[in-house]
């Protein structure tokens, strides 16, 4: 083998070492993680952007409801503006004060539809309505779909932050800048559990 050749083998076989070990240190797996969270995080949005879009409709069946209920019916169009005008971008998933009003908000508006919609139980008359029949199947059903895309986000971002903190791939994760993203926490304890509304409305 003539010298030549034997150097261009050499090149090509620390080429060849050298992609395993920008491999192994997370170069791709680490962002790739990253993107798997954020991709989590928009099915999180979605979720609770169609809980707010079931709010008017809630405002529709309760104009047949007593003054008390509307005045906690403001009170939720009230959470409603304020949990929709906070938004939290793929870059805002590290900054843990971010992530605490945008929670802190949907749990507000969570806890407005929750009292609206235990008052309505004093009201037999309210729930022989079909659209209030059809709007409480659908607020229990986006309750599951909420809790079902926090937990899948809650997993994705575990992974990545055990990737960005553990050896070798928080190497590649300082090559790159990369910094742990925040996991969604409820304010108060069990509030990212669905709620079960059956035998309440």
């Amino acid at each position: 083998m003539s010298g030549s050749l034997l150097s261009r083998a050499a090149k090509f076989g620390l080429a060849a070492m050298a992609a395993l070990s920008l491999a192994a240190c997370g170069i791709n797996s680490v962002p790739t993680a990253e993107e798997a969270a954020k991709a989590r995080w928009a099915d999180v949005q979605a979720a609770f952007q169609e809980r707010a879009n079931l709010v008017p409709n809630l405002a529709e069946v309760a104009k047949s409801a007593a003054e008390q209920e509307k005045e906690i019916l403001t009170g939720v169009i009230e959470a409603r503006a304020k949990a929709t005008s906070i938004q939290i971008s793929a870059d805002d998933l590290g900054d843990p004060a971010k992530m605490q009003q945008f929670q802190q908000a949907q749990q507000q508006l969570g806890a407005g539809l929750g009292r609206l919609l235990a008052n309505f139980e004093r009201y037999p008359d309210l729930k022989s309505i079909t659209n209030y029949q059809m709007l409480q199947s659908q607020l229990e059903g986006q309750e599951n779909r909420i809790r079902v895309s926090i937990r899948d986000y809650n997993e994705a971002v575990r992974d990545y932050n055990t990737r960005v903190r553990t050896f070798p791939e928080m190497i590649g994760a300082m090559i790159r800048g990369l910094e742990p993203l925040v996991p969604y926490q409820a304010a108060t304890p069990g509030a990212d559990v669905a709620p079960s509304l059956e035998g309440k409305l």
